[in-house]
């Protein structure tokens, strides 16, 4: 292996500990539910899931699940539909 890369795999490790280090703009996630895949969205702090749930109330398991995964690596969802 090139000497060079153990520093980069070090480095990498790091940056997966230090997670304050990675804030997210954008994305988008399948995810599996209890019936249907389901897409997320998450562009300019602003959530968005095709579940029907989401459609009517603004956020969802779907949105919730992920936020908990990206603590504080996104914006905190702001629920402005209910």
């Amino acid at each position: 292996m090139d000497s060079g890369l153990y520093g980069k795999i070090e480095k990498a490790k790091r940056y997966a500990e230090e997670r304050d280090r990675i804030k997210f703009s954008q994305f988008e996630a399948h995810i599996q539910g209890e019936n249907n895949e389901h897409t997320v969205t998450y562009q300019d702090g602003q959530w968005h899931c095709t579940c029907n749930y989401f459609q009517i109330r603004g956020i969802c398991a779907h949105t919730m699940g992920l936020e908990l995964i990206l603590e504080g690596m996104v914006d905190p969802h702001e629920v402005t539909n209910v």
